[in-house]
């Protein structure tokens, strides 16, 4: 049998609060016992949110020791996944989806609006500390293409001028408006919906009541008694 030791991760200062690590014992308890390692995403997350929005070396290391794992096992996952990030971001995470369908529907001029209305660059965050520009692979949401993804909300059916308008406002601190940029209902065509556009026909009131034909006779028994 073979056996893997490893030390255990320097966490520091770093460590749940009370209610994340209520929430870390709760995501364990999905996996049989001994296979808590699968819980690794959850912990991230959890870790990730907790500390401004990005995973330090400790919090990579207490999410590792807290499951049992090898810290480099831990820091392989943090560093595969977009969603993950591993070194300080701003407050307004802006990620530009650059996707073969996005890209048709005009994402590089996403970019470059960002580009000109923040003064980064990719990869760079503001000298305010507001935000942080990057660009991702497939955020999902091809049919509403272009979408930028700004925190945890989706921004979607965007033109350069409208997300210039929406940075504009989270930099004077006003909320916006997540989803369709172009007030579509969910993913039905920009002209709005084709199919079903007229409710069919109610059908006629029920009653309740069977409708029954004759009652055929029993099978006639010894005696001329029906069963």
């Amino acid at each position: 049998m073979k056996t893997t030791s490893y030390r255990a991760g320097e966490a520091g200062d770093f460590a749940f609060t009370e209610v994340n690590a209520k929430r870390a014992a709760a995501a364990v308890t999905h996996y049989p016992e001994g296979r808590q390692a699968s819980a690794v995403m959850a912990l991230l997350d959890l870790a990730q949110r907790q500390n401004d929005g990005w995973l330090s070396p400790e919090a990579i290391a207490y999410v590792a020791n807290t499951l049992e794992m090898a810290p480099i096992r831990v820091h392989e996952v943090a560093s595969f996944y977009s969603m993950f990030n591993t070194k300080p971001v701003g407050r307004h995470l802006v990620q530009v989806c650059r996707t073969t369908p996005c890209w048709l529907r005009g994402a590089a001029g996403l970019t470059d609006a960002c580009r000109d209305q923040l003064g980064i660059g990719l990869g760079e965050t503001t000298g305010d500390g507001l935000f942080t520009l990057v660009e991702v692979e497939c955020l999902g949401a091809c049919a509403n293409a272009p979408v930028v993804q700004i925190g945890d909300d989706y921004y979607e059916d965007l033109s350069p001028e409208r997300l210039r308008a929406l940075l504009g406002d989270l930099k004077a601190g006003k909320e916006i408006a997540a989803g369709s940029q172009t007030g579509r209902q969910s993913s039905m065509p920009e002209g709005g919906a084709v199919t079903l556009t007229e409710l069919p026909a109610r059908p006629p009131a029920d009653t309740g009541r069977a409708v029954r034909g004759p009652v055929s006779p029993g099978p006639v028994l010894p005696g001329g008694e029906g069963a």
